[in-house]
């Protein structure tokens, strides 16, 4: 009886700390979603784009919040940015340094240190954060990221928003100039295929990680920290 009774009293508290993790990742969900950014950022990202209406910096805001979401479900692991306007307005946040620090508490329970936007390359731990991004971000949108037919919004707004330098990727390279090809100059295309195949850097790390573990955007699991921090790196 004392046994079936410890027994009892056991899967009673594995349950309720299961509960518990479980609402503290949708309210860590939940934050990310709806907490509003600070006065005047918006205006700060203006500055550095002066051809964005309102409207468009709302889109990128939404795009950060895409970004925010992937490091969030992927178990708070490294993840990388793969849009310069994102990572622009990202780093204007980072500048309002109390409500940026009160931000990431409430959504990660710690800081998420900044990670410059990247593209596949040669540096493997950027392109592991790339393709967990890439991963995370078509999930947001029901988008299949294997054999993607359309871009989630944060791998598409550089080249909707017609920024300089940004990177521009299309789901499908076929019939398209490649990053990399000789003469390609400014008008370098990506591939969201690319994340899929070890065509790369030999191996498709980060890709599809969190389908078995911390994908629920679990309070505690993954320390998310390689490198240069949290982010990903500096």
């Amino acid at each position: 009886m004392q046994f079936f009774l410890a027994i009892t009293a056991l899967t009673s508290v594995l349950l309720a700390a299961a509960l518990w993790r479980r609402y503290a990742a949708l309210r860590r969900e939940s934050h990310i979603r709806h907490a509003e950014f600070p006065r005047g950022l918006f205006e700060k990202l203006k500055a550095k784009h002066p051809h964005l209406t309102t409207k468009d910096c709302q889109l990128v805001a939404h795009g950060l919040r895409q970004f925010f979401l992937a490091h969030l479900k992927s178990g708070r692991k490294s993840v990388s940015m793969p849009s310069q306007v994102v990572d622009d307005l990202w780093h204007e946040f980072i500048l309002y340094t109390r409500n940026y620090q009160v931000f990431c508490h409430s959504a990660f329970g710690r800081f998420l240190h900044h990670s410059p936007a990247a593209i596949l390359g040669s540096d493997r731990q950027r392109n592991e954060g790339l393709r967990r991004c890439w991963w995370y971000a078509c999930k947001e949108e029901n988008i299949n990221p294997r054999s993607a037919t359309r871009l989630p919004l944060l791998f598409a707004l550089d080249a909707k928003l017609n920024i300089p330098n940004g990177f521009r990727y299309v789901p499908d390279c076929s019939g398209v100039q490649r990053a990399g090809d000789p003469g390609h100059g400014a008008a370098a295309t990506y591939c969201g295929g690319d994340f899929a195949s070890d065509a790369v850097d030999g191996g498709t790390d980060g890709f599809a990680d969190g389908s078995s573990s911390g994908s629920d955007g679990g309070d505690g699991g993954g320390d998310g920290c390689g490198g240069g921090g949290c982010g990903g790196g500096d």
